[in-house]
């Protein structure tokens, strides 16, 4: 029998978003150049366990990644049993940025899936310097639901099986199947109405639309990737975010969907180094790339 520790670490922080005080729980592994890791809507930090144990990426990077309130181990606030959960662009960020002056994160890189890559070219727009970069896996500039978002609270249907149905259409076929089963068990366990309120703010906030402009990639670079089997946040609409954004790059990946780095981290693993190197070049440079 062989057994081993991960390096991964597991902590909470004590924040105040909004006025309200928050317990939040974040995991983190390496050393070096500091990169907070958003996961996707209805899930957990978990998603990114694979990067917290790539000893070739945290040798030279500290990845933080965080569970959202409501979501994995950290708990809604106080009241929540009397407040419905819908999320906001505007508590997003916060969360996001009163996250990173907690833990003294100076100028991190910021990458996110889904729900995660939105709001980070939100940040991007927003925040630009309160970041090095930004990696927006995923990610689009707004992308109405096809899908009836109340599904996933309802008395005659469990939220959280209705909620993996929805992503295993998401997850591209070349999948391992235990990864395939391991990402769907994140979504069965989220919380009544979690799901749901996190896609209110995915499916109804295009904000995002009008600020594009507004990012300037000479001061933080963006890098746009989506899987080729996403159906939620197409390749098509991924290029489109991209060319509204001057400067931007994108990486359409092949044999993914749109929960890479859980549902087939090998395939990721090359898409994600080579958005760590271009977060180390200038807007010229990453032209030769």
């Amino acid at each position: 029998m062989t057994s081993s520790i991960e390096p991964i670490t597991g902590r909470y922080v004590r924040l105040t978003v909004n006025g309200t005080p928050l317990r939040v729980y974040f995991e983190e592994a390496g050393q070096g150049r500091p990169v907070v890791c958003l996961h996707t809507a209805g899930a957990d930090t978990r998603q990114w366990r694979f990067l917290l144990n790539d000893e070739a990426f945290t040798s030279s990077h500290r990845f933080v990644a965080f569970d959202m309130p409501w979501h994995g181990k950290s708990l809604p606030p106080e009241g929540f049993e009397t407040a419905e959960y819908l999320l906001t662009t505007g508590t997003y960020i916060e969360t996001v940025l009163s996250f990173c002056s907690a833990l003294g994160l100076e100028k991190p890189l910021l990458a996110g899936c889904s729900m995660g890559g939105r709001i980070a070219l939100q940040l991007a727009a927003l925040h630009p310097d309160r970041f090095a970069g930004f990696i927006a896996i995923e990610a689009s500039d707004f992308q109405p639901a096809w899908y009836d978002i109340d599904w996933f609270h309802r008395p005659d249907a469990h939220g959280g099986e209705m909620g993996a149905a929805l992503v295993s259409a998401n997850i591209a076929p070349q999948a391992p199947s235990v990864e395939r089963w391991n990402t769907q068990w994140m979504f069965m366990q989220s919380g009544p109405g979690v799901f749901r309120g996190d896609l209110s703010f995915y499916t109804k906030d295009d904000s995002l639309t009008g600020r594009l402009g507004m990012i300037d990639t000479r001061k933080t670079p963006v890098h746009i990737m989506c899987g080729e089997y996403d159906l939620t946040c197409t390749p098509e609409d991924a290029r489109r975010t991209a060319e509204a954004i001057d400067g931007a790059t994108l990486a359409i990946m092949k044999d993914l969907g749109h929960f890479p780095m859980s549902e087939n981290p090998s395939a990721f693993r090359p898409y994600f180094e080579e958005a760590l190197e271009r977060m180390r070049h200038s807007r010229a440079e990453l032209a030769h790339i």
